[in-house]
């Protein structure tokens, strides 16, 4: 069997990324009901761990919300941007892990603009908090855009040849 290519990995971890998003998403707003919660009610599954409905208008951590079909539009664009911008990176890159981490922002990305093109806003259900602190709710293409952005910067920023003392 032949070894793959950089961008074959990548486009399977943007593959793998994107199916378990849409998959989780699927589970838990029809299977589980939650389209048919209002936002914000949650169900408590570990002392540090809710499912909640949070439906997000706009990107990572609630961060310039689109409250019009315009700025809905805008965010499409600016994702549609985006991932063809990492995919032509993707197409050239020699790096395996690096190809890796593109491809799950890549899936990741996409997960998002389907709930935004589907339903003008992303779904997110996953919310941890303990001691009194929370942080923001999530979904598995939020976890992977995270994974791949932390690989891309470990790759960028790890040395060339490890120096020897």
């Amino acid at each position: 069997m032949k070894s793959l290519r950089p961008r074959e990995l990548g486009g399977i971890a943007a593959a793998l990324a994107l199916v378990a998003d849409q998959g989780s998403k699927l589970l838990l707003l029809y299977a589980a009901g939650f389209a048919r919660m209002a936002a914000g009610d949650a169900i408590p599954v570990l002392p540090f761990f809710n499912l909640v409905m949070v439906w997000n208008p706009g990107i990572s951590y609630g961060l310039f919300p689109a409250s019009s079909r315009v700025g809905t539009a805008i965010l499409v664009v600016f994702s549609v941007g985006a991932v063809a911008g990492l995919a032509f990176w993707l197409w050239g890159l020699t790096s395996r892990s690096l190809a890796i981490g593109v491809g799950f922002v890549i899936g990741g990305a996409l997960g998002n603009l389907i709930d935004r093109l589907l339903y003008g806003r992303v779904a997110d259900f996953f919310h941890f908090y303990a001691f009194g602190y929370d942080w923001y709710v999530f979904n598995v293409a939020d976890i992977a855009i995270t994974l791949g952005a932390v690989a891309i910067v470990y790759e960028v920023l790890k040395p060339e040849h490890p120096h020897t003392t």
